[in-house]
């Protein structure tokens, strides 16, 4: 590792099946969480490393990450991102995380970071936050500002343009939001990968990724839990869709531990050792001293938010299945 220095249910479902999930949902942490984390060979308890994926990608890119973490004794909830809009996807992570018992460490990739920046506001679980060539907009920032801050971006090459030139835009509905955004596939390689992986590579990822929304870009952040929770910051030094100089900016803002790699914006794919490595340096495990890096700045102002989502219909479910 190279680094460059230091910077700051359908009806159809059995209910034999469904229930079991349902009654594991009302009664609150799921079983992968609830011992509230797990403990590792050197007996030392551990938190849960909870993972939040980007635009254009997956929760599967995460799955070196995940197996690296787990084979240390760390719980993992690698959690799906909806990509629907900062807001709505705060909202369903900050849900996610109320079943989760214990400490938690809260990691996002990309747009991801923007989620996990308004989804921890106000719990006091999430002990650290990891941005991962991510957002970490302030209070009222969209990512949209934030990736037009400084150069570095190759979503577009004429910013006046309605869309990025690097993105096809695919409506599924009647509303000027109801847009689909993907990454051209003749641009993917180079936007998303900085060309570092084969052309096979590439065109698997570029055909298999997710799209967002323009809400994803365009809605302004509720929360900035970066300014009372102590953050780590990976910065990728050939990030191609935010732009490194952006990255470096946020990083230096929210006083993050910031390590530099040599990597592109998807370095989940091309360095994965090196992102497990600062999660677990994040988890506070003393062992992990390979990654330089200068330490937080004073942690300020609280702030209080993150919407959570009902669970429903359980209750149905389980008195139907009573009287028959």
């Amino acid at each position: 590792m190279e680094h460059i220095r230091p910077a700051r249910a359908k009806q159809a479902f059995a209910l034999a099946v469904l229930l079991p999930t349902v009654g594991l949902m009302a009664a609150g942490p799921s079983l992968a969480s609830e011992s509230g984390g797990g403990v590792g060979a050197d007996g030392v308890a551990k938190p849960t490393v909870v993972l939040v994926h980007g635009a254009w990608a997956d929760a599967s890119g995460w799955s070196k990450v995940v197996e690296s973490l787990q084979a240390q004794g760390y719980p993992v909830v690698a959690a799906a991102n909806p990509l629907r809009g900062l807001a709505a996807d705060s909202a369903y992570l900050t849900a996610r995380l109320k079943t989760i018992k214990g400490p938690v460490v809260l990691v996002g990739h990309s747009y991801g970071g923007a989620v996990i920046t308004n989804a921890a506001a106000g719990n006091s679980n999430v002990k650290s936050l990891v941005y991962v060539a991510g957002f970490a907009p302030d209070k009222g920032e969209s990512v949209q500002e934030l990736v037009a801050k400084y150069p570095g971006s190759r979503l577009t090459d004429d910013p006046q343009a309605p869309v990025p030139t690097a993105l096809n835009a695919v409506p599924f509905g009647s509303s000027p939001t109801d847009v689909d955004l993907y990454i051209k596939g003749d641009k993917f390689s180079d936007v998303f990968l900085s060309n570092r992986l084969s052309t096979s590579q590439a065109n698997v990822l570029a055909a298999s990724q997710r799209p967002a929304t323009p809400l994803t870009v365009s809605e302004p952040s509720n929360a900035a839990a970066w300014k009372t929770i102590p953050s780590w910051a990976l910065v990728s030094t050939d990030d191609r869709t935010i732009g490194t100089q952006n990255l470096r900016y946020m990083a230096k803002r929210a006083g993050s531990t910031t390590v530099e790699v040599d990597a592109p914006h998807a370095v989940l794919e091309t360095n994965s050792d090196d992102v497990t490595e600062l999660i677990v340096k994040a988890a506070g495990n003393p062992q992990q001293t390979a990654l330089a890096d200068t330490g937080t700045t004073e942690i300020t102002a609280m702030l209080s938010g993150g919407a959570a989502l009902a669970i429903t219909g359980g209750a149905v479910l389980v008195a139907r299945a009573r009287r028959t």
